[in-house]
């Protein structure tokens, strides 16, 4: 047999050999090391132990008792912790001195749709025909099998916020499983930036089609700030304290001539600020929340 042969799996071995840090445990006549520190106790030469069998970062074969958290049958989400554009996506299991490649073969073809440092993929491991582990990306077939249906919830999901992670990427826009597990759609016209695989996404809810959530990124009516509240803001980040000596009290002319605007222009942006909570007024002040 073998050595990758029994890599990825749970087996048990036979204590063949014992330091001050780790046991040698011996299956099919393969080698595998232990922490000792993941044991309750020593165990002794000739012990029947078990454990997760893998080949680490070190090309060192190892066991452990802790399992991760993702195996060839267990699907999950795991973090993304680093990018390799001959190679893949590197992605934390739950193994110390191990992270697993989502190969490039799984991710688009274009880079800035790839996952970025920080970003979760759906993932379960694979073994390739050499033995060598690698994680294996989630396809829209199995999102589709675990989504939610919403349309019984659709009175009270209309307009609210949802959020979750872009799944796939198409020429229309971008696949979102959301943390409610909606299966959900961003068409490009309601996106605002560019998306990418993994990525996580605040959106609301504009309608539904196909069993799917449709999700704008646009930000509503009452929350876009316009150029004369971007200018009140802009004051109060550069100001001492975050606050201002003008109000929707102030004097017409004083605000004319400090901000370039009409009064009833400014009492709008003030009025625009205030609705999404940005700003307070009091004492004659007003402050940047």
């Amino acid at each position: 047999m073998d050595i990758t042969e029994l890599y990825g799996q749970v087996l048990s071995g036979t204590v063949t050999d014992l330091n001050k840090d780790e046991a040698f445990v011996q299956i099919e006549g393969y080698t595998f090391a232990l922490d000792l520190n993941e044991l309750t106790e020593i165990p002794e030469l000739g012990d029947e132990v078990a454990g997760f069998v893998y080949e680490n970062q070190a090309h060192k074969n190892k066991m452990t008792t802790v399992m991760p958290f993702i195996t060839q049958g267990v699907w999950d989400f795991a973090e993304v912790t680093d990018v390799r554009t001959d190679l893949g996506v590197f992605v934390n299991v739950g193994l110390e001195d191990k992270d697993f490649v989502v190969s490039l073969d799984d991710l688009p073809l274009e880079h800035n749709e790839w996952p970025k440092k920080g970003d979760n993929l759906m993932v379960k491991l694979e073994i390739d025909h050499k033995g060598r582990l690698w994680g294996k990306l989630a396809d829209i077939e199995l999102y589709t099998q675990i989504a939610r249906s919403p349309e019984r919830e659709m009175k009270t999901l209309l307009n609210k916020d949802e959020e979750g992670t872009v799944i796939a990427i198409r020429e229309s826009g971008a696949f979102v499983m959301t943390d409610s597990y909606y299966m959900a759609f961003i068409h490009k016209t309601e996106q605002g930036q560019p998306l990418h695989i993994g990525q996580h996404v605040k959106a609301r809810v504009i309608g539904s089609s196909h069993r799917r959530l449709n999700l704008s990124m646009k930000p509503r009516a009452y929350e876009e700030i316009t150029p004369d509240a971007q200018m009140i803001v802009a004051v109060l980040e550069h100001s001492r304290d975050n606050k201002m000596p003008y109000t929707d009290k102030s004097d017409p002319d004083e605000i004319r001539e400090y901000f370039g605007i009409s009064k009833g222009s400014f009492k709008r942006a003030l009025g625009n600020l205030m609705k999404q909570r940005k700003i307070e007024q009091k004492d004659g002040y007003t402050y940047l929340k």
